[in-house]
């Protein structure tokens, strides 16, 4: 089994040619050489977060199950975070470097999803999201036009939303705030932003029930809520055609000749490296939710 050193850690990297993407040839090997070429970007955000593992160990085709708990077998390297829920305590790996986010992929966790919030304070998250969800008869331009209404409601209270492809049909936007309001104001804060949104646009909603969603884009301010996880910048998806959670810049949104499915694992590494990082100075940009919470 190959062995390599990343972050003057060894690690054992195993079925490199286990194809993980059937319809395009992709294998674990390919999701491992992705991560680690844009982990140095990834873990900027991912450092210090609780990691959900949503695991594929025959690809997108078999069979997955989620793991909160760290494996019995994790290194001693691996740092984790012991969590107590209602009905346990979980002991979660935490993101921090390259090494650790390979070894997580290698456990065939093919997204890197995490928590809001960073140790050492997991009660008081530093990213809020909206995540933009395309309902059946909605269309992606539609999406960008409520992404671009939901800038507009954030700026009304000196927030910054930095979108991102979802890696499926929609998109998220993430929103850097002071690690200071618990995830309950932090959902209260970003309901006032959806029901904003939904007052100024007819093809908005935050109706829950799916089915009187249609031709509607759902704004989800629910997922600010203790204990979920996020698909986080440059994450790769379970969806054919290996598509990435990829950072946007806002005038991409105004560009008609691109579609979320041109963020893949080919093209997000050679886009990264000419564009840059289009997150970079994100955490420079925190806002505060006082002004927000204040009207909720």
């Amino acid at each position: 089994m190959p062995r390599v050193l990343v972050d003057e850690v060894e690690l054992e990297l195993t079925n490199l040619e286990k194809i993980y993407w059937p319809a395009d040839g992709y294998t674990k090997g390919d999701l491992l050489s992705y991560y680690r070429e844009v982990g140095p970007a990834a873990v900027n955000y991912l450092a210090g977060r609780p990691a959900v593992m949503n695991r594929f160990p025959d690809g997108i085709s078999g069979e997955n199950f989620y793991q909160k708990d760290c494996p019995p077998h994790a290194p001693e390297w691996v740092r984790t975070a012991a969590v107590e829920h209602e009905e346990k305590t979980v002991r979660y790996v935490v993101h921090g470097d390259l090494a650790t986010l390979l070894w997580v992929a290698n456990l065939g966790a093919i997204e890197m999803h995490a928590w809001l919030s960073r140790v050492p304070d997991l009660m008081r998250p530093d990213i809020a999201v909206i995540d933009l969800d395309p309902a059946e008869g909605a269309t992606f331009a539609q999406v960008i036009e409520v992404a671009k209404l939901a800038r507009v409601a954030l700026g009304e209270f000196g927030l910054d939303g930095f979108p991102k492809t979802s890696g499926a049909t929609g998109l998220h936007l993430f929103v850097p705030v002071e690690p200071r309001h618990s995830f309950t104001e932090v959902t209260r804060a970003m309901k006032v932003v959806a029901e904003l949104i939904v007052q100024a646009c007819p093809f908005a909603t935050v109706e829950r029930l799916v089915e009187r969603r249609r031709g509607k884009v759902y704004v989800d301010y629910l997922q600010n809520t203790f204990g979920k996880s996020m698909a986080f910048p440059y994450s790769v998806r379970p969806r054919p055609g290996a598509p990435v959670s990829a950072p946007l810049s806002w005038d991409e949104l105004e560009e008609p000749d691109w579609r979320p499915g041109d963020l893949n694992i080919r093209t997000i590494p050679e886009r990264l490296a000419k564009k840059g990082d289009l997150y970079e100075g994100f955490f420079a940009r925190r806002g505060t939710l006082e002004d927000i919470l204040a009207l909720a």
